[in-house]
């Protein structure tokens, strides 16, 4: 591992960090699990927004170096998420498969939510060399799915602060995702090209 992808792992584990510190100095406030829940959310939507950043920064600066950290920031992205999910399944439904289903099936922020998380998991366990070897072409396909995860993930939290009319932030969210998706529009890119 080069120095680079050695500094930005140990960048990338300071929101972890962080919750372990407040966890243990009892400061996540009056609703833990709350805090905890949309903390771990929060990161994986700036560690999605991260990867999806690498192309359009390769594209301006024309520098391919960026492209070297997308895998790494997509993991993380993969691991703030599983983790957000399960806190929710564990300390939320209790572990509780008949309750979780329900959730998912009743509440759409729920399902949008399950769905990004189905949607990465494929691409997190094919993010290594042998997964680009075995699937040739079709694992530039695979990792499309990117694009939908990006809708979905923003549809999920779109959901959950319409719920609570407080749709400012994630607003700011939907603006960044579409204007780092609109890079990968052929028009735009040959712009920079």
């Amino acid at each position: 591992m080069t120095f680079p992808k050695i500094i930005l792992f140990a960048a990338s584990l300071i929101p972890l960090g962080r919750l372990i510190w407040l966890g243990a100095s009892d400061a996540l406030g009056a609703n833990p699990i709350e805090f905890i829940t949309r903390s771990t959310g929060t990161w994986a939507l700036v560690f999605l927004c991260l990867t999806l950043a690498m192309t359009p920064l390769r594209l301006i600066t024309g520098m391919t170096v960026w492209i070297q950290f997308r895998r790494m920031l997509g993991l993380f992205c993969f691991f703030y998420a599983s983790m957000h999910f399960g806190i929710w399944l564990y300390l939320d439904q209790s572990l509780d498969l008949r309750a979780m289903i329900h959730d998912v099936l009743k509440r759409p922020f729920i399902t949008m939510g399950f769905i990004s998380l189905v949607l990465l998991t494929p691409l997190a366990l094919t993010s290594n060399a042998w997964a680009v070897r075995k699937l040739g072409r079709r694992w530039a396909l695979l990792h499309k799915w990117v694009y939908v995860i990006a809708v979905t993930v923003i549809a999920h939290y779109w959901w959950h602060k319409a719920g609570k009319n407080d749709l400012e932030t994630v607003s700011i969210y939907a603006v960044i995702i579409l204007l780092l998706l609109a890079f990968r529009i052929p028009k735009v890119k040959q712009y920079f090209k």
